[in-house]
């Protein structure tokens, strides 16, 4: 969800209309569209709603992305604790790098926002250039996206690279978007009525939704392809942290050795990693995304429960139901 229209990156491009491809026009122009909560036009491509303004990152990644065997995809739908994952799958990857007290103070999580670690393929690869270098990422190359299952690149649908997907509770879920998309209006506009905005998120109008086709996507093909696609959902992450890092390295074959339980390795990723000490910390306080975006927006509580402090029980009520009226007969309960 943007504003009236999403903030400047280093390349704009692709946001000046008269310099997109003519093909890419008449596409955007033949899809449906709504209005999303800010009243800026989504498009309805492959499924899913899109902005528009993003669709040509979408387009470009499908077209240009080649996956390596051994790259790492994190996925989720917005705020559904990317920021948090991110920020794990960095440093369990990178633990060898940076293990001894001398480097810890370097890590690289204490001085960057996750998202720029970890980039967005379409939000902030593709979108800034129709076909960007990789190369200089290092193997194995730890990436992002929100795109639904359906919209993957062929490549990655076709290599044996490694797909985390983290979904969360629906209502808590809804209400960080709330929360994040206010941020993006711009202030003289107001506040989005939350009733208003849960009626569209009912209807499965919000970016790269329908929510529930998004999890449902993912959770199949972690039914299919178990040792390609591991489900995770926040609430059990969070209950029970350790068990679910160990379950990434040793889903991602850098299982944690003997002498790394014995001193607390995992633990202290966890403890970099937790809210309280990246929300603290300099750059997340102050810093910008390269898109315009502040840090601090991407920390606001990280509770799961929250929704209760914003909306009404009736509220609550009508999302659970729709929500189990989509999920019906999947097997899969949020």
């Amino acid at each position: 969800m943007q504003a009236s229209q999403p903030p400047t990156p280093t390349h704009t491009w692709y946001l000046r209309e008269e310099d997109m491809p003519q093909a890419f026009k008449d596409l955007i122009s033949s899809l449906p569209s709504e209005k999303d909560w800010v009243a800026t036009p989504l498009r309805l491509y492959q499924g899913f709603w899109f902005a528009s303004w993003l669709l040509n990152g979408v387009l470009a990644c499908q077209n240009h992305f080649q996956a390596h065997p051994s790259d790492i995809l994190l996925v989720t739908s917005p705020k559904c604790g990317t920021t948090w994952l991110k920020a794990i799958l960095f440093a369990l990857l990178n633990r060898a790098k940076y293990s001894n007290s001398g480097s810890q103070r370097r890590h690289p999580l204490l001085t960057q926002n996750s998202h720029d670690l970890v980039p967005f393929l379409e939000i902030k690869l593709y979108l800034e250039q129709e076909n960007p270098d990789l190369a200089a990422l290092a193997s194995p190359r730890l990436l992002a996206t929100h795109m639904p299952h359906s919209s993957l690149p062929q490549s990655v649908r076709d290599s044996n690279c490694k797909l985390v997907y983290l979904c969360r509770n629906a209502k808590d879920t809804f209400v960080s978007l709330w929360h994040f998309t206010n941020k993006l209006k711009p202030e003289e506009k107001g506040q989005m009525q939350i009733q208003e905005c849960l009626d569209r998120f009912c209807q499965g109008l919000s970016s790269y939704g329908p929510y529930w086709d998004h999890v449902m996507g993912y959770h199949k093909a972690s039914l299919e392809k178990p040792k390609k696609v591991l489900f995770m959902m926040y609430e059990e992450m969070k209950e029970d942290p350790h068990a679910h890092v160990r379950r990434l390295a040793d889903f991602l074959g850098c299982p944690f050795s003997e002498e790394e339980l014995r001193d607390g390795t995992a633990e202290g990723i966890l403890r970099m990693c937790s809210f309280d000490n990246l929300s603290a910390l300099e750059v997340n306080k102050c810093g910008k995304l390269s898109n315009g975006e502040d840090n601090k927006w991407f920390f606001r509580k990280g509770e799961v429960g929250d929704w209760v402090n914003y909306m009404s029980a009736e509220m609550g009520e009508r999302l659970d139901s729709v929500m189990e009226e989509k999920l019906h007969g999947s097997g899969l309960k949020l």
